[in-house]
């Protein structure tokens, strides 16, 4: 079963969760090793595609590109690294070129900003995107992307907005199709979650593709021009709703106000 849940996760959120997938709870390093989280930030107008490898992208996996530099660029000193958060494993591992990428693109145009936020940046305004993939050690199976754009500040809160609109009308569903493949969503509901950003939107929804079904857990937060995008599933297949976990949460939103 969590074999067919890794492969159905490219249609399922094609462009995010496989690097949260590769480093999920059963990829726990030997004591007193960690994992070489790989990636990169991406330059201006293109995207950090460590979310978008495949099923076979673990951390170290062959043709991953560099180590990211903790000196860099204010989005690339936002990102999560390896050591941030204790008991979870973080990866920014090389796009593997079998993944789709790119927005998916909604067959209600209602939902077109809930179909974005699955893509390879939170929307088409992002400038630059940085994602990572973030799995529990303390919880088995739960894997979290987590990904930082730049925006516009005005852009970010018109991301928010859209993104509260589009779950108050959204909630019987909508397909989104990037690259020939398809995920069904199903049961969109806001989600109460608090954070300390500037202001947040969070919702849950029923995700289905080649016969596999997930329950998904979305918090997108904007702080200041900053836009951080979280979204949680269990790759073990269970039935509960996950959660995105409050110190992934915080530790990231502490990243990116450190990084001004």
């Amino acid at each position: 079963m969590r074999m067919k849940t890794r492969t159905a996760t490219a249609a399922l959120l094609p462009a995010l969760l496989f690097a949260a997938v590769g480093c999920s709870s059963t990829h726990t390093p030997a004591p007193g090793k960690s994992p070489d989280p790989k990636g990169s930030a991406s330059a201006p107008g293109q995207t950090a595609s460590a979310g978008s490898s495949g099923a076979a992208g673990s951390p170290g996996s062959p043709g991953s590109s560099a180590a990211p530099k903790r000196a860099g660029s204010r989005l690339e000193r936002s990102a999560l690294e390896q050591g941030d958060l204790a008991g979870y494993q973080i990866s920014a591992d090389g796009k593997n070129p079998a993944a789709p990428d790119g927005q998916p693109q909604s067959d209600r145009k209602a939902c077109q900003p809930l179909a974005d936020v699955m893509g390879d940046e939170p929307d088409p305004a992002a400038r630059e995107t940085v994602n990572r993939g973030v799995g529990s050690q303390k919880q088995m199976g739960l894997a979290v992307s987590a990904s930082v754009s730049s925006y516009a500040e005005s852009d970010a809160k018109a991301l928010i907005n859209r993104l509260r609109d589009a779950v108050a009308v959204c909630g019987m569903g909508f397909t989104a199709t990037v690259e020939k493949q398809s995920g069904i969503y199903r049961d969109v509901k806001a989600a109460d979650y608090k954070t300390d950003g500037d202001e947040s939107v969070s919702w849950t929804t029923t995700a289905s593709a080649e016969g596999v079904t997930a329950q998904v857990h979305l918090v997108v937060v904007r702080q200041g021009d900053s836009v951080v995008r979280l979204m949680a599933l269990n790759v073990t297949g269970s039935r509960q709703t996950p959660q995105v976990p409050h110190e992934v949460t915080d530790k990231q939103l502490q990243k990116v106000r450190a990084a001004r």
